[in-house]
């Protein structure tokens, strides 16, 4: 934890933690890739376990989550390095990296089964319509390294057949994290400025931060000289500054619109 004078502090030791956000509640909900679980931060400081199994298994890595405006939570569940400790696996018992929805009753539905490759960062636009999907299999020759966007339905499903692919990182590093601006344009860590052969290839640097319109076309792009580019998140008192973690190190990037923090449920 990191105040705005710059003093550090530690949250919470030991924590395995990946993907953070706070709910419409303000309370901080946790991907816990190591526990192999989604917990919540009660007011009090207690945790509460909100999803650990489906249909009776353990999840893989619970890596990233986002949240809609009728407070579900989304969560992408991928296998990095590893593999032999998976559980998760469909009717026909091929390996399932998938994407869950956790209702407010506590109930988990499983939402994306194999239509993106190995789901990492998140994020559901503010009216609810659509579901972006970072899909960044980054440790196997030809693997996925898209963004997905979804179609959601009313009850938190996505449309059969909606999958449109906003961007294709082809060779080099795929999306991780993502944010989104008051705006409703999408900011996502991507990209690498090294070649790891054979899995990641590319030409020149492509590391950093590429910004989305809301109907997925591709409008900047901010270079950061590190890997690997991870995740992305707005804060300060205005909400006009992007932090990017990097290899490492955070950045620091001042923007003219707002971020949406969190559970914000505004567009």
């Amino acid at each position: 934890l990191r105040s705005e004078d710059g003093r550090r502090s530690v949250y919470r030791p030991a924590a395995g933690s990946n993907g953070l956000l706070f709910d419409h509640q303000g309370r901080l909900v946790i991907c816990e890739p190591v526990r192999r679980r989604v917990s919540r931060v009660e007011k009090d400081g207690s945790l509460t376990v909100l999803a650990e199994r489906y249909d009776g298994k353990r999840f893989n890595q619970p890596n990233d989550l986002s949240i809609d405006s009728k407070g579900r939570l989304y969560f992408s569940d991928p296998c990095y390095g590893d593999r032999s400790h998976m559980e998760m696996v469909d009717s026909a018992g091929k390996s399932v990296e998938g994407v869950y929805r956790i209702d407010v009753d506590g109930r988990v539905e499983r939402i994306i089964t194999h239509e993106a490759n190995r789901p990492n960062g998140l994020m559901v636009t503010g009216d609810d319509r659509y579901l972006f999907v970072a899909d960044n299999n980054n440790n196997t020759v030809d693997g996925a390294r898209k963004l997905w966007r979804f179609e959601l339905t009313a009850e938190g499903s996505i449309r059969p057949g909606s999958r449109f692919l906003v961007h294709d990182w082809g060779k080099t590093r795929g999306p991780d994290g993502m944010k989104r601006d008051r705006k409703g344009r999408l900011f996502v860590a991507a990209g690498a400025n090294r070649e790891t052969p054979p899995y990641e290839l590319q030409e020149k640097p492509t590391a950093g931060v590429y910004v989305f319109s809301d109907s997925g076309k591709l409008i900047d792009f901010v270079s950061i000289p590190v890997d690997e580019v991870t995740n992305c998140a707005f804060g300060g008192k205005d909400r006009r500054t992007l932090f990017v973690t990097a290899g490492g190190t955070l950045w620091s990037i001042r923007v003219k619109e707002a971020g949406v923090i969190g559970g914000d449920p505004r567009p």
